[in-house]
């Protein structure tokens, strides 16, 4: 175009047209590059390619203006010579060489910053601001419109104000920078409980890279690949929350995990569910991170899963799942942060905006994050004031840490008083307490005992003691009549149990199938269970095998056995078989023939279940000793 100009236009302008032309050229490379990148996403390089090479030679068309018009009579071939002479006298010329290099290496220059400008911007931070605004959650469990977990429901509100989110979540690129200014060998930028991470792993970078010599790959689900700088990252909470950290230092303001709310705004402000996203294994492994746009924002919505500072809580009215109970309770400890908006292999309920979904932090879950700079307030800690709002543990706390009713004694304290007398002439090593409930019998047993061992069926049952051992109190909802409730408030150090909590530990598990390990024991002390087994007969069989020589086996129950927990065919007792009656007691003296009964006792027992309605039960308790 420039020799073109240097032919046609008239010696007075000729420089300015030169220079136009020049200045022009410079633009267009800037230029071509945003096509350039649109055509390599909608169609690929190869067609890219195709394109730009058409365009060039469409360039070629140009080529005759460079003959000179005034000289018609020249010869047709003229200008081929000319072209070539001149050709051959440049490329001997080292100025001209230098200058047509000088050409390529500012396309190069353009090229590396076209490529490399938008994760140079995102590893700069550069955010986009949410606008303030309410959140609402309220899936109705009685009228699910999608499935859901017990911790979806229920209703939750909260309002947050302006802050600024990155718009893309972090990529390998971005957090490459992390690693290679020495992040894991900071101390500084890891937390108490990821410090105790990090000594233990010895992590350098994240789990699923690979390092070889300078160079970095990344082992994806099917295949390892040379590392993709445009990839999110793929790390745990700790590295997410370290990383934050570090980007603070390196911006000059904090940086840091959205919480919950902040996102559930951020799904809101763009209206996430309008756009579509790398999620449903539609792209079988990870994407580039400005793949899916979300009007403004990128991966709002799959891609990874992306970390929160919130750790999972139950909103308010929660209730656990009917069939599934242990799903959510058991994360209630500010030990499992939630993570929010599903991964590229996320189907069904998890692609939802109530999904909650939550882990222990040192889990790799295809999590990666976004950071936010906010001024909205957040919490880490949510389960401190443990509070218990289903109606039937609450009723079951009151059984076991309430006061005496109707002058009847606490159960449990009453259960092991009696059992006292009988646990002067064996070991105290070992005890387990199997269908412990909400455990106050197993922190009394661990007054006499090195270890005891509480298991139950029940998740949510045994995550009482859990909870009890964790926090300095434990707040239940106690049913005073109708919805009416009043707030009792229970404590280990009002038992006397304080200063042994360490020798006790709560487990799930199946009365008639136990693990192996579950062994060893002096005494098994086994309170209002056999009734509620579906096989007791199961249960009579394997027990001695989990008891030492000369140990304890302790059965309490009243006796009242229904279908609903047991097959009448599976009953012990409380039926009548050719014209007899079949007693619990006396099916137990038969079956334990390996033992010797050394006594008997009743022990009442109250539940409350309102204020004005109580059960009186007197429960049948059986002491045997394993013959040696």
């Amino acid at each position: 175009m420039v020799s073109i100009a240097g032919k046609v236009a008239p010696p007075e302008k000729r420089s300015l047209a030169m220079g136009l032309i020049a200045a022009a050229a410079s633009f267009g490379q800037f230029a071509v590059v945003l096509p350039t990148m649109w055509m390599n996403k909608a169609f690929g390089w190869e067609v890219s390619l195709i394109v730009l090479s058409i365009i060039t030679l469409l360039l070629l068309l140009l080529l005759p203006l460079l003959n000179n018009t005034n000289e018609k009579n020249n010869k047709k071939n003229s200008f081929a010579i000319e072209l070539q002479s001149t050709l051959i006298f440049s490329l001997k010329e080292r100025n001209y060489i230098l200058l047509i290099m000088g050409f390529f290496v500012c396309g190069f220059h353009v090229t590396f910053i076209a490529l490399h400008l938008p994760t140079d911007l995102m590893s700069k931070g550069i955010s986009a601001e949410v606008a303030g605004g309410e959140v609402v959650i309220e899936k109705d469990r009685n009228n699910p419109e999608f499935y859901g977990w017990d911790n979806e429901f229920s209703f939750h509100k909260a309002y947050i104000n302006e802050f600024e989110a990155s718009k893309y979540v972090v990529s390998n690129g971005e957090y490459l920078e992390f690693v290679k200014e020495g992040g894991y060998e900071n101390a500084n930028f890891f937390s108490d409980e990821g410090k105790s991470w990090l000594a233990y792993t010895k992590a350098k970078h994240p789990r699923f890279w690979i390092v070889e010599g300078d160079k970095y790959y990344l082992r994806e689900v099917n295949r390892i690949i040379s590392l993709p700088l445009n990839y999110p990252v793929d790390v745990n909470f700790y590295e997410a929350e370290a990383f934050c950290k570090y980007k603070s230092s390196k911006l000059g303001y904090e940086v840091r995990l959205p919480s919950e709310d902040e996102y559930y705004r951020l799904y809101d402000y763009v209206d996430a569910s309008k756009y579509d996203a790398n999620i449903g294994l539609k792209q079988f492994n990870q994407c580039s991170v400005d793949k899916y746009e979300f009007n403004g924002f990128y991966d709002v919505v799959g891609n990874v899963w992306q970390w929160s500072l919130t750790p999972t809580y139950p909103f308010d009215n929660f209730e656990t799942h009917p069939i599934y109970d242990d799903f959510t309770t058991p994360t209630f400890d500010d030990r499992h942060a939630l993570f929010k908006g599903g991964a590229f292999v996320s189907l069904g309920n998890e692609t939802l905006r109530e999904a909650r979904y939550a882990f222990r932090k040192h889990f790799y879950q295809h999590a990666g994050f976004r950071y936010v700079k906010s001024s909205n307030e957040y919490k880490t800690k949510l389960n401190d004031n443990v509070y218990e709002t289903d109606e039937l543990i609450s009723q079951y706390c009151e059984f076991h840490y309430g006061k005496e009713n109707f002058g009847v004694k606490n159960f449990c304290v009453n259960s092991v008083e009696t059992l006292s007398e009988y646990l002067k002439d064996i070991n105290t090593n070992k005890a387990l307490d199997l269908g412990c409930s909400v455990g106050r019998s197993t922190f009394e047993l661990a007054k006499t005992f090195d270890e005891v061992m509480g298991i139950d069926f029940s998740a949510n049952f045994i995550n009482v003691g859990v909870k009890l051992k964790k926090y300095d109190s434990l707040i239940f909802k106690e049913k005073v009549e109708g919805e009416i409730f009043r707030d009792n408030k229970i404590s280990l150090k009002d038992f006397g149990c304080d200063e042994i909590k360490d020798k006790v530990t709560f487990m799930q598990g199946d009365a008639c199938n136990l693990k192996d390990i579950y062994t060893g024991y002096d005494l098994i002390f086994c309170s209002n269970l056999i009734d509620r087994l579906y096989s007791p007969q199961k249960f009579l069989e394997d027990i001695p095998t989990r008891l030492n020589d000369n140990g304890l086996l302790v059965l309490l129950s009243p006796y009242t056995w229904l279908e609903e927990y047991t097959p009448k065919q599976n009953w012990l007792g409380g039926y009548i078989k050719d014209n007899k009656e079949v007693r619990t007691f006396d099916t137990l003296k038969k079956k334990l023939v390996g033992f010797e009964l050394l006594g008997e006792h009743d022990v009442p027992f109250v539940i409350k279940e309102t204020a004005r309605k109580h059960q009186h039960t007197i429960s049948h308790m059986t002491i045997w000793k394993k013959k040696a």
